[in-house]
């Protein structure tokens, strides 16, 4: 709920229920077998996420406002989880096909990598964001990152460390990179408003997890809404970060000026 550029974006309304109700959705329509927990923090403005997740029948962590690394790792422990795959909050457009292609790939190939995503490099549009691991090398992070951009983020102590671990990146089947041109995550309310439109166009009672090809289509059909928040496309937390980053390369995001922040 603290989001400084969107605050309460994860509760804004989408179709009659609330953005995390219908990420939530999105995510439990996945075929693999996961147990799911929200992992929120102590704040009292938070106090609407755990109403939210006890009404709908979902598990809810709170921990540390600003240490996700922690957050993360305790939500884990809850659960007893032996593999955490960690999916973004602001992704309500997330396909539960891309979700089941990463974990399939992590599942046949976990003797050979400790991290698996769709990250590292990004193929998929933004907002399709899912990373694995086991949870002893989430706690091995946990115990021993200390820079603040790896408590903030979770995962860059691991993805950082490709010479300590053995890093499994899954790329968009079509051979195509839209992670710069394709924004479906939200920070701003352009964001909130391009979201909204694809629900209000795609969103039915009988159909409401619509597939990433489906957007897609929409897309091609009605050009005019890439527009909505097209000023941001590309840009990510990266950007912050370029000169403490090892991994990442200024193309892997997008510099905004000052004034559009």
């Amino acid at each position: 709920m603290g989001s400084s550029r969107l605050p309460g974006k994860v509760l804004l309304p989408l179709t009659g229920k609330m953005l995390l109700e219908r990420m939530i959705e999105r995510v439990t329509a996945i075929s693999s077998q996961c147990e799911l927990i929200v992992a929120t923090t102590t704040g009292g403005e938070d106090e609407r996420i755990r109403s939210l997740c006890k009404r709908i029948g979902v598990r809810c962590y709170s921990g540390n406002p600003t240490d996700l690394l922690d957050r993360h790792v305790r939500a884990a422990q809850e659960l007893h989880a032996d593999t955490v795959v960690k999916i973004p909050s602001d992704c309500p457009l997330i396909d539960p096909a891309v979700i089941d292609r990463v974990l399939e790939f992590y599942a046949e190939s976990s003797d050979k990598y400790d991290f698996v995503s769709n990250l590292h490099p990004a193929t998929y549009p933004d907002g399709n964001d899912v990373e694995i691991m086991s949870f002893n090398v989430l706690q091995e992070a946990w115990k021993e990152a200390k820079r603040p951009l790896e408590r903030e983020h979770t995962t860059p102590f691991i993805w950082e460390r490709p010479d300590r671990y053995r890093i499994g990146n899954v790329r968009w089947e079509t051979g195509l990179d839209y992670s710069m041109s394709h924004r479906w995550t939200i920070d701003y309310p352009e964001d909130y408003d391009f979201i909204k439109t694809v629900y209000d166009e795609l969103w039915t009672e009988w159909h409401p997890v619509f597939s990433l090809n489906e957007i897609l289509e929409l897309l091609t059909a009605r050009p005019e809404l890439a527009s909505i928040n097209a000023k941001y496309a590309g840009v990510n937390w990266y950007r912050h970060h370029l000169n403490e980053l090892k991994t990442v390369t200024p193309a892997q995001t997008r510099i905004i000026e000052p004034t559009t922040l």
